[in-house]
């Protein structure tokens, strides 16, 4: 059973708009507290852009997140699963960047992950932009190469930026692929589209065996039929999944950095989280959230939605593992 310690505060109890702004009203649990073990999934944020190459402001997106997270209550409405019941939820913090270096910053990233992995705990992030999502591989991927589901409008393959910076949020998983963090062939992306410099990307896709499943063949087949292929593709090994608000159309999110046109409605947003109920999931990220671009703070609520859909799907995963009820 669950600790009641690690359930959100109610908003019968203390309303939404008081107290202390946290992930869902979670608790928030520090990496030296004593109650660190008790934790299943731990939410996390990575205030941090430093691989942005043109619209700054995902740094600002976890304090965004955790404000419009009050707004989330117990029970996921479509699916009925109640998370808090079935696996002890916490927010563990911020891991703190280094603004003025990026290498700095990925591995004090990667630290913070170290020991998030050393207790136990399966971690769902709140990034910053996407290049957040390489060092919390190196954390994860480190023992075994993973599969991952990559929901968003780029590859994020890229080689390099500006003669041969190779860090930026357009290469994380060029380099993930590289460093041996992921299976390419249990890797699929989701939702690619918009104008390209070029089709390197793509090519190197092509190359490795990464299935791309671009925009206009996601609408032409529907959300449950892309999503029987991204299962089959990841299978039951061990999967991460990234998820790039840009994903969604702009006309839902305008709150990012790069949006592309002809993207999902908000609606299959939250349908393609649903359809990952089942697989063997390790962590998941939320990504790209900028507040500067939406100051209504709408995108971020859609971003911290998609957030409770993956923690239900993680929480479903906790409650099957031996011992756990």
């Amino acid at each position: 059973m669950t600790n009641s310690d690690f359930r959100p505060i109610s908003g019968v109890d203390l309303p939404r708009f008081a107290g202390i702004a946290t992930f869902m009203r979670l608790p928030h649990i520090a990496l030296d507290d004593e109650r660190l073990s008790q934790v299943d999934i731990g939410l996390i944020g990575v205030p941090w852009d430093g691989g942005t190459t043109n619209r700054p402001g995902p740094r600002h997106a976890p304090r965004q997140l955790r404000d419009l997270s009050s707004m989330v209550r117990h029970e996921n409405g479509a699916t009925r699963i109640r998370p808090y019941d079935l696996a002890n939820c916490a927010d563990l913090g911020d891991v703190g960047p280094n603004p003025a270096d990026v290498e700095d910053s990925m591995q004090r990233i990667t630290a913070f992950y170290d020991r998030v992995k050393t207790a136990g705990i399966m971690p769902l992030t709140a990034g910053g932009d996407h290049l957040s999502s390489l060092p919390i591989l190196r954390s994860l991927g480190r023992d075994r190469p993973l599969g991952m589901i990559h929901f968003d409008s780029h590859t994020d393959l890229f080689h390099s930026y500006f003669g041969g910076f190779k860090y930026t949020h357009g290469t994380p998983f060029r380099r993930a692929v590289e460093e041996g963090l992921l299976d390419p062939k249990r890797v699929c992306m989701i939702g690619i589209r918009g104008p390209a410099y070029d089709f390197e990307d793509r090519d190197f896709a092509d190359a490795v065996g990464i299935r791309v499943i671009p925009i206009e063949e996601f609408h032409a087949r529907g959300v449950e039929d892309v999503m029987t292929e991204a299962r089959e593709i990841v299978g039951s090994g061990e999967t991460y999944v990234s998820y790039d608000i840009d994903f969604i159309d702009p006309a839902f999110a305008p709150g990012t950095g790069t949006p592309e046109i002809g993207g999902p409605n908000s609606y299959q947003a939250l349908q393609v989280v649903r359809e990952l109920r089942g697989l063997n999931i390790v962590g998941a990220d939320m990504v790209e959230v900028s507040p500067p671009f939406d100051t209504s703070g709408a995108t971020a609520f859609l971003g911290i939605t998609v957030m409770f859909e993956l923690l239900c799907v993680m929480a479903e995963i906790i409650s099957k593992r031996p011992g756990k009820n």
